[in-house]
């Protein structure tokens, strides 16, 4: 993947805060040498996959994961960071993973530790509270965390992190102390009352010198205002003034449906961060101190019961989708938070079966760990998808899930039976749900044949932007079932549209401005952001086993273009592809064993073609993906009609299930009609592209 700089001048600080932080400068470094390494060896032994001990079948009979379950998967993914732990003084520090990632140099070695050592706390710190001595490698957890506590402010130690400089800017150290201000305020008893008087009075300074500064406008103020908190809580003397102003601003991020903007792009972060800091600020600050923000939060907190789990497969399946996705599950975290004020009307047995499917979604695929740790990538390393501000312990960022076990053991989180919500009750076969969120303007889609979700927005992320202006952000569309594979140097692509421009280079969509969701179609204009001469208008319309596509492309000038479906990779042997004609129409599948894919030409393309890849995609180092091919001719708007479906393997594809479509016609005023195989019709209008750039 290749990305642009400079970073344009009015993004110029959040970019270098989040690319370039990891030294605890607010300025991006100079590229290190490429063969920095610590030279952490791997662990010596090797933990065997996880499994469910003694599932429980009848409180939970999709996953057999109870609250003790959850228990058990932390202390797992805990039991893996601690073999590296053979002493009070050994950093949680793990092999570095080749690539863009932390440290490039030795300055920003402290700051690798801080992150592993505050972002396992996430699980520590509910263990522990219920077994205070808890013990993993032979070390006692509870004296390792107050230990290495100290150390943070001991000069004298390789982990010491310096106060902030009177002129220093927001860096991950802030981050990392907003996160040990989570776990101070959940278990206070383990790792704060017992710390010495001083080490107490050192870590508030160096902590709030962190905390009363300056901040990124967008999550990070929560990193903030947690730092401000826990050490007003504390009788601590902070900066109210400022904890009011970024309270204040962090709910001005709400955009509705449950949904905060991260400034400037829709992600997990709005789950993960925003809802989770909020939830959690509210429990244990909030609502004593400031009664008003904290009933805002949960205001903004109550939509998510009714829209989030839909953005989740039947099976918990999670959607690979924005920046920093080596946090996975963490994504499911808003779920098992809804117990900590259990609201009517919450169907709390399908928010624990989408939250456990999720957790073993991951720890059950064999690639998750290496050398005990999670790797940076969706589940095996996954260079596409890593961001420079991430080093081997950042994943622990998924920890976060785990806080749920802070939710006390009587919620209704933790004693409803699990169950499969809408999946059981209304989503019947042959059906497709789609829920429109106004707000984000996001749709998902709900696919009962094949349990799958989906969801699509319509993000304007430049290529610059070297961790959203990719295809973390800018594919049509993001599904349970197959993660984005990154686009390759000879036109690759996977879900996303891509021109090629004079200079022979392929370009993908990156600038999307939505229009509307009207009669079960959504519709969105696209652009390139360096060949000014193609634009797009998108309309696409799930259907029980797919998609259908209906773009039209206007072009000043002749230009080579290529659209992907999904990708699958090679999980066993070579992919099985074949070739059909129906009525004229040409038709490409191909099948993995799991999952088969097939794409239709409808309208406007010249052919279709099956494309192998290697490195591209995050599940296997080999792939294929279908890519319609054309030429969008200069002049007259060109309309491309595409079927892209899908389901499990083991079944020959009927003609029936190929042609749910049969017939797309162009209309007088430039749009077309749809008419569908039980003909029932559908009218695509297109605006006109001068009003459609407008």
């Amino acid at each position: 993947m290749r990305f642009s700089s400079p970073f344009p001048p009015a993004r110029s600080f959040l970019v270098a805060a989040l690319a370039g932080l990891a030294v605890g400068s607010a300025h991006a470094q100079p590229a290190a040498p490429a063969a920095f390494d610590t030279h952490v060896a791997p662990a010596a032994t090797k933990l065997p996959l996880f499994e469910v001990q003694r599932p429980d079948r009848q409180l939970s009979p999709f996953t057999g994961m109870t609250r003790r379950h959850w228990q058990d998967a932390a202390r797992y993914l805990l039991t893996g960071a601690f073999s590296y732990v053979h002493t009070l003084d050994d950093p949680m520090q793990f092999p570095k993973q080749p690539g863009k990632s932390y440290p490039r140099n030795a300055g920003q070695v402290p700051t690798e530790k801080l992150e592993g050592l505050c972002r396992t706390l996430f699980m520590a710190a509910p263990l522990l509270k219920e077994e205070p001595g808890l013990t993993l490698n032979g070390v006692r957890v509870g004296d390792y965390y107050r230990h290495q506590l100290a150390q943070l402010v001991n000069p004298a130690s390789p982990s010491y992190i310096r106060p902030r400089a009177k002129d220093g800017g927001p860096s991950q150290i802030l981050v990392e102390f907003g996160g040990l201000s989570v776990a101070l305020f959940a278990a206070p008893e383990i790792l704060w009352d017992p710390l010495p008087a001083a080490t107490k009075e050192a870590l508030a300074a160096t902590m709030l010198s962190y905390g009363d500064g300056p901040t990124v406008p967008q999550n990070w103020r929560y990193f903030n205002i947690f730092i401000l908190s826990f050490y007003k809580s504390r009788g601590y003397a902070v900066n109210e003034k400022l904890m009011e102003e970024y309270l204040q601003k962090q709910l001005a991020h709400y955009k509705g449906e449950g949904w905060y903007d991260d400034a400037p792009t829709f992600d997990y972060y709005s789950m993960w961060a925003f809802q989770m800091y909020g939830r959690l600020w509210s429990e244990y600050y909030g609502r004593q101190h400031y009664p008003a923000v904290a009933a805002q939060l949960a205001a903004n907190f109550a939509p998510l019961k009714d829209n989030y789990p839909r953005q989740f497969g039947r099976d918990g399946s999670m959607i690979m989708w924005g920046r920093s996705i080596s946090y996975r599950f963490a994504a499911a975290v808003p779920f098992p938070l809804m117990g900590l004020q259990p609201e009517a009307g919450t169907n709390f047995g399908w928010m624990r079966r989408i939250a456990s499917g999720s957790v073993l979604q991951f720890l059950q695929n064999p690639d998750f760990l290496q050398d005990n740790i999670p790797t940076l990538g969706f589940y095996g390393p996954f260079e596409p998808a890593v961001q420079a501000y991430s080093c081997r312990g950042s994943v622990f960022w998924l920890s976060k899930a785990f806080l749920g076990l802070l939710v006390p053991a009587t919620s209704p989180f933790w004693t409803a039976t699990e169950n499969e919500g809408p999946w059981a009750s209304e989503m019947k076969p042959g059906t497709v749900f789609n829920q429109f969120e106004p707000g984000p303007n996001f749709l998902i889609t709900n696919y009962p044949n094949s349990g799958t979700a989906e969801i699509r927005n319509a993000p304007r992320q430049p290529a610059s932007d070297a961790n959203r202006g990719n295809e973390n952000y800018n594919r049509l569309s993001y599904n349970s079932a197959f993660p984005w594979q990154a686009d390759g140097p000879h036109g690759e692509v996977a879900m996303s549209y891509v021109a090629q421009g004079k200079d022979g280079q392929w370009e993908a969509l990156r600038f999307y401005t939505f229009r509307q969701f009207e009669n079960g179609v959504y519709y969105r204009d696209a652009e390139l952001e360096k060949n000014k001469a193609v634009k797009l208008q998108l309309a696409e319309m799930p259907l029980p086993d797919g998609i259908l596509r209906v773009d039209q492309c206007q072009a000043t000038e002749a230009t080579p273009l290529r659209l992907g479906h999904y990708a699958l990779p090679a999980l066993s042997g070579n992919i099985k592809r074949s070739t059909r004609r129906l009525h004229g129409r040409e038709v490409q599948i191909i099948d993995n064993g799991t999952w088969q894919l097939a794409l239709v030409s409808l309208s406007g393309w010249d052919r279709l073609e099956d494309v192998d890849a290697t490195g591209l995609n995050p599940v296997r180092p080999a792939s294929t993906v279908l890519n319609a091919v054309g030429t969008a001719p200069a002049g007259a708007p060109q309309l491309y009609a595409t079927l892209m479906l899908w389901k499990k393997s083991g079944r020959k594809w009927t003609d029936a299930e190929l042609e749910p479509v049969k017939q797309v016609a162009t209309d007088a005023t430039g749009g077309a009609v749809v008419t569908l195989a039980d003909s029932s019709t559908r009218i695509i209008t297109f605006k006109s592209v001068s009003d459609s750039t407008k």
